[in-house]
């Protein structure tokens, strides 16, 4: 059976469901949790690829409570001056949970450079991330966990295939995603 992104977020859900305030990634990501499970403490980024990263470690620095970035390796790589921001920041409250397919999944699984010799866990040591973990995506609910009771910043690689099912865009507008979470965020 073929792990795909979609399987992925299907298993960290329930390790994310209403416990945390999540940032996910534009396009296909976005319509996957919301498909899985749609929750006002989940942002979905209809927009700004690159930037759920960035979003998330704003986000982080303006509040205690947990946050998570879902990203993914495409994204990331259009922003890796984020890592060293987050490297050098260290917020304790962040997770940075990167779905590595080696793949541009939305736009139609072109490869990304993860496919080939660029290694986005040794990038983020690199960068001063002091807790960077690479699982196998079926490894990530674990890890997950783990990093939600400790101290961060994190960075998650979780390795999948690529590969995405075919899902409805979601049907509520920016400015409704946008006020949704930020009365999850003030609560």
């Amino acid at each position: 059976m073929t792990y795909r992104r979609y399987e992925l977020l299907q298993d960290v859900a329930p390790v994310l469901d209403g416990k945390v305030l999540v940032i996910c990634n534009i396009g296909f990501p976005s319509q996957e949790m919301y498909a899985i499970n749609d929750t006002p403490n989940n942002f979905y980024m209809l927009g700004s690829m690159g930037l759920s990263s960035s979003i998330g470690l704003g986000l982080a620095a303006t509040t205690d409570k947990k946050v998570v970035s879902i990203d993914g390796d495409g994204s990331v790589l259009m922003n890796l001056g984020t890592l060293s921001t987050i490297g050098n920041y260290a917020p304790a409250n962040y997770i940075l949970f990167l779905v590595d397919n080696g793949a541009y999944g939305s736009t139609g699984d072109q490869p990304t450079h993860t496919s080939g010799s660029t290694d986005l866990a040794a990038i983020a040591r690199a960068t001063g991330v002091k807790s960077v973990i690479e699982v196998n995506g079926t490894e990530a609910v674990g890890a997950l966990e783990t990093c939600l009771t400790t101290e961060g910043p994190h960075v998650i690689v979780a390795k999948c295939e690529p590969g995405s099912p075919k899902l409805t865009p979601i049907p509520m507008d920016p400015g409704a995603i946008r006020d949704r979470f930020k009365a999850a965020v003030q609560a």
